[in-house]
């Protein structure tokens, strides 16, 4: 079987055979003019009305046998002209898409909507992403590995874990790998893992999901500097890929991911930050937390992905290490990237014992639930950092969504667990 990517290789008047499904259908005449569908994108078919071999709709499966040729009007600048068209699949004729279509219709038939020409850009750019991430860290010698989705204890804090039962005891789902990760440095020193990770969150926005991809490093020997270093060449890598490899067309002008690609990405001090979002947020203060609307604020001063540091020791979480030249803050970072805000939370970790117990108290988590999490720095602990990569949220940012539930096929959120 051909692809339609062949079809446009070809020369007028050459034959081939197309599988795939029926994207648009019109009749006129003694005439069908389909646009089919397939994995490498569309095509028009011409077909006189003998050249159907069965009852045809849209969304029906079918195999064409025709003859290219050039037309500039044709969806791609070429269309098939079919000797035969045989339906391998029927369609029944009702279809729900003929009618209006709401958000809410997209969801409930999202097993089907999942077809359309934009979603089907959109995976192909996530895969993209994937594959660039993926080769990224390969390169740098960093080893790939799977902790577990079901854990004891919270890593994120407690207010957002989903409990499952669990023979009898109560566990919960992964809010991050991140601790696992850590147990591994001593084994493998840069690993990295990308798992679902699971936030029990009571939020509406256009960037929350319960479910969502999670991408984590965790490196030995590195510093707060080395770990943003590592942030920004492997975002920029991935999209540089996007903008050889992903079907951007159908995003509007993204020529700004050129910028992100080539140039250095600010990096900006929390009370800095602070000082900047009182501009169009007066009320702001120290200690209070960077909302969606002041962080794309932010980004929009720079125009560029930036970064945030040194937050203040309490809004963070216990295994962030402590600023030694001021201990109000920590050293981490959150990545703010345009149109959508923060998509990285990273830092360095507490490597000591005795501070990370320290921390831990100031945070009021209970020791003994940690005991192995601490066995980690009572026994050749090293210094170390490490990140989070929400791949939903750079992908709403690399094409410019509205909203993140069309960055995955099956999005999961507060009022929505079907299909």
């Amino acid at each position: 079987m051909a692809h339609i990517a062949t079809a446009r290789k070809l020369k007028d008047g050459q034959e081939l055979t197309l599988k795939g499904w029926v994207h648009r259908l019109r009749e006129l005449g003694e005439k069908y003019f389909i646009v089919l569908r397939n994995s490498e994108g569309l095509i028009q078919v011409v077909a006189n009305k003998d050249a159907i071999k069965g009852k045809v709709d849209v969304e029906a499966s079918v195999s064409v046998r025709g003859k290219v040729k050039k037309d500039e009007r044709a969806p791609g600048g070429y269309e098939l002209h079919a000797g035969e068209v045989r339906v391998i699949g029927e369609s029944s004729p009702d279809w729900p898409f003929h009618r209006y279509l709401s958000t809410e219709m997209q969801m409930d038939y999202r097993h089907l909507w999942v077809r359309s020409s934009r979603l089907q850009s959109v995976f192909k750019t996530r895969s993209v992403v994937l594959s660039a991430l993926r080769e990224y860290f390969e390169k740098q010698g960093f080893s790939e590995v799977h902790p577990p989705i079901f854990v004891s204890a919270a890593c994120e804090g407690g207010a957002t874990l989903f409990d499952v039962e669990y023979f009898g005891e109560t566990a919960h789902l992964s809010q991050s790998a991140q601790l696992y990760l850590e147990a591994l440095v001593p084994s493998l020193e840069k690993v990295w893992s990308l798992t679902p990770s699971f936030r029990a969150e009571k939020s509406r926005t256009r960037r929350h999901l319960t479910e969502y991809w999670h991408l984590e490093p965790e490196v030995a020997w590195a510093g707060h500097e080395e770990n943003m270093d590592l942030q920004e060449r492997l975002l920029k890598h991935a999209i540089r890929a996007v903008l050889d490899r992903a079907p951007l067309e159908d995003f509007g002008d993204r020529s700004e991911l050129e910028d992100w690609a080539k140039q250095k990405w600010p990096r900006m001090r929390y009370e800095e930050a602070i000082e900047l979002a009182k501009k169009k947020f007066p009320g702001l203060k120290w200690g209070d937390d960077l909302g969606t609307e002041e962080e794309r604020w932010i980004v929009s001063r720079t125009g560029m992905p930036v970064f945030i540091t040194h937050y203040p020791r309490e809004m963070k979480a216990f295994y962030m290490k402590v600023d030694e030249s001021d201990p109000r803050v920590v050293l981490n970072n959150d990545l703010l990237m345009p149109h959508v805000g923060e998509t990285i939370g990273g830092s360095e970790r507490e490597w000591k014992l005795e501070l990370l117990l320290e921390n831990m108290k100031l945070h009021k988590l209970d020791p003994k639930e940690y005991e192995w999490y601490l066995d980690l720095r009572r026994y050749g602990s090293v210094p170390h950092s490490g990140f989070g990569l929400g791949i939903e949220r750079f992908l709403m940012s690399l094409l410019k969504l509205e909203h993140v539930r069309d960055a995955l096929p099956f999005p999961r959120f507060i009022n929505r667990v079907w299909p």
